[in-house]
């Protein structure tokens, strides 16, 4: 699709939760999100992006919604040719093989973005970005108290709070800061697994998107098996946020929201006694927009 000298990219981010472990789908090899130009045959934007998808992947798509639309004149427009108006998806899915045709692959969130993952206690490449960010910082003179407020702010430095929503700030800030291998720097000094165009980016956004989600409605479901146990629940909320919450407090939330039932069955988990298993109600299931539903994301 041409708009004047630009042209329509649709891509997906394709997100599951295996082993505890948040992952995307990618394609080339771990370099790119499932993506291709919107063209006159497809009906509407997102049957566009499940062809792509399907063609690229071979991958099934259940829940999908439009996530952010990017049209930035100043970024990434020689590596794709022109101008280019990125329209993006998020789609929540369970993992399974991908024998589709774009070398597609699944890909832990935390290759690609490491300083989020918070769920073992502070990850150590924050103090490396902070020192880079100092230097940022005293380049500059005139906005040395603005940028230094924003980079306490959005990493969480100088005694500022860690909030796990501030995904695509961060990364704009380290792309701003010449610290990722998009915005031009030398490899050696970016920060992740860097990928093509503005794709990391636009995981960012997935991800910010996922993690503000699933404090008010039942997302999470879409990325669980049909009966589970409370401990996999949360840890899945955990993989997604980033973060290690508190198991009382959760299960509490939990169980007077009413979101789950048990089955009767029970599994055995490591190191403890059978573990009854749950599924989600069916008046989740069936009301995907469930108003006033949240999930607790206070620390352990």
């Amino acid at each position: 699709m041409t708009i004047g000298l630009a042209h329509a990219e649709l891509i997906a981010v394709l997100t599951a939760v295996t082993g505890g472990d948040p992952r995307v789908m990618t394609v080339r090899s771990g370099d790119a999100l499932p993506s291709g130009p919107f063209e006159l045959g497809h009906r509407t934007l997102q049957s566009g992006l499940r062809e792509w998808v399907q063609e690229q992947t071979a991958h099934p798509v259940g829940y999908l919604e439009q996530l952010y639309t990017f049209a930035d004149r100043d970024r990434n427009n020689e590596i794709l040719g022109g101008r280019t108006i990125s329209i993006s998806y998020l789609g929540l899915v369970r993992e399974q093989a991908a024998p589709g045709a774009g070398a597609p692959g699944w890909h832990g969130w935390y290759e690609y973005l490491p300083w989020e993952d918070h769920r073992s206690g502070r990850p150590p490449i924050l103090d490396a970005i902070a020192a880079r960010l100092a230097s940022w910082i005293d380049g500059d003179a005139m906005r040395r108290g603005q940028r230094r407020r924003r980079a306490d702010f959005d990493f969480g430095l100088s005694g500022a709070a860690w909030n796990e929503d501030l995904v695509l700030q961060r990364y704009e800030l380290l792309y701003e800061a010449g610290l990722v291998a998009e915005a031009g720097c030398d490899i050696k000094h970016n920060f992740g697994t860097p990928m093509f165009a503005d794709h990391r980016r636009i995981l960012a956004t997935g991800m910010a998107r996922l993690r503000a989600k699933i404090k008010y409605r039942p997302v999470v479901f879409e990325l669980m098996p049909e009966t589970f146990t409370l401990l996999q629940l949360q840890k899945t909320v955990e993989a997604l946020a980033g973060l290690t919450l508190h198991k009382q407090n959760f299960r509490r939330l939990i169980e007077q929201q009413e979101l789950v039932e048990e089955t009767g069955g029970t599994e055995s988990e490591t190191g403890g006694r059978p573990a009854k298993l749950f599924r989600f109600r069916r008046a989740v299931l069936e009301e995907r927009e469930f108003a006033g539903t949240k999930l607790p994301l206070s620390r352990n």
